[in-house]
C-alpha cells in the first residue's frame, strides 16, 4: 500500500476519533462523521487495491502542482530526461507531465518520460550488462535532477530516478556506496550534456510546454543537435 494511501487512512481514523470526542459537545449526529469516515475508507481501499495508488497520486499532484512554478519545474526536469535519452540513443515511448496525464494514457506511474528499456532488460536477463549501456541509462535517469540543478540550482524531484539506480545496483549485487557514486557521476555527465546542447534543451522545454507529440520533439532536437 502506498504511503499516500496510508496517510489518508490515518487522517480518516484521526477524524473519526475527533468526532467521537467533540461530537456531543457540538450536538453533531454520530451518523454524519460515521458516513464521512466510511466513504473515505472505501475510497482509500479502492485507490490502494483498484488503482494502485493512482487516485491519491492524482490528488496530491493537483494539490502540490497547481502552480505555474511547480509545473515549469516538472517540465524542465522531464526535458532533461528527454534530451539525454535522445543524445544517448535511447528511444522515448511517451511522456506525461502530471499524474492525471499519466492516468489518461493508461500509465500506473506518476508521469514522466517513458523510455524503451528492452535492451537493458535483455542484457540483465542474460547476465551480460555492458558498462557502456549502464552508463547511458544512469546518465538518462539522473538527467532530470541535473536539469533542475542547472536551472534552479537545486532539485526537488528525482527520488524515483535515484531509486532506479539503487534497485539496479542491488540486482548487480553491488554496494549502496557504489550506487551513490554512480548517481553523482550520472548527474555530472547529464549536466555537461545539457550545457553542451543548451539551445536544444531550451527548445525542448518550449515544446513540452505545448505538449508537442514525440515525433515533432525529435524533429526539434534534430534541428539543434548535429550528430557526431
Amino acid at each position: 500500500m502506498r504511503p499516500i494511501t496510508l496517510n489518508i487512512i490515518a487522517v480518516t481514523i484521526f477524524l473519526m476519533t475527533l468526532s467521537v470526542l467533540l461530537g456531543p459537545l457540538i450536538h453533531l449526529s454520530p451518523t454524519i462523521p460515521a458516513s464521512i469516515v466510511f466513504v473515505l475508507l472505501v475510497l482509500g481501499a479502492v485507490d490502494a487495491l483498484g488503482l494502485q495508488g493512482q487516485g491519491s497520486s492524482i490528488l496530491l499532484d493537483w494539490l502540490e502542482g497547481n502552480t505555474s512554478q511547480t509545473r515549469d519545474r516538472v517540465i524542465h526536469h522531464e526535458a532533461g530526461h528527454f534530451l539525454a535519452a535522445y543524445v544517448m540513443e535511447i528511444p522515448v515511448n511517451g511522456y506525461a507531465l502530471s499524474a492525471w496525464e499519466a492516468f489518461q494514457q493508461g500509465q500506473k506511474a506518476q508521469g514522466g518520460v517513458q523510455f524503451n528499456d528492452e535492451e537493458l532488460l535483455k542484457q540483465l536477463q542474460q547476465g551480460q550488462l555492458s558498462a557502456q549501456l549502464l552508463d547511458r541509462y544512469c546518465t538518462v535517469w539522473m538527467a532530470g535532477i541535473a536539469a533542475e540543478q542547472w536551472v534552479y540550482n537545486q532539485a526537488s524531484g528525482g527520488n524515483d530516478d535515484r531509486q532506479k539506480i539503487r534497485i539496479l545496483w542491488r540486482q548487480l549485487q553491488r554496494s549502496s556506496n557504489e550506487a551513490r557514486i554512480k548517481e553523482r557521476w550520472g548527474i555530472l555527465q547529464a549536466k555537461a550534456l545539457i550545457e553542451k546542447h543548451q539551445s536544444a534543451y531550451e527548445a525542448l522545454v518550449a515544446a513540452l510546454q505545448q505538449r508537442t507529440p514525440i515525433p515533432e520533439c525529435y524533429q526539434i532536437l534534430e534541428q539543434h543537435i548535429i550528430p557526431a
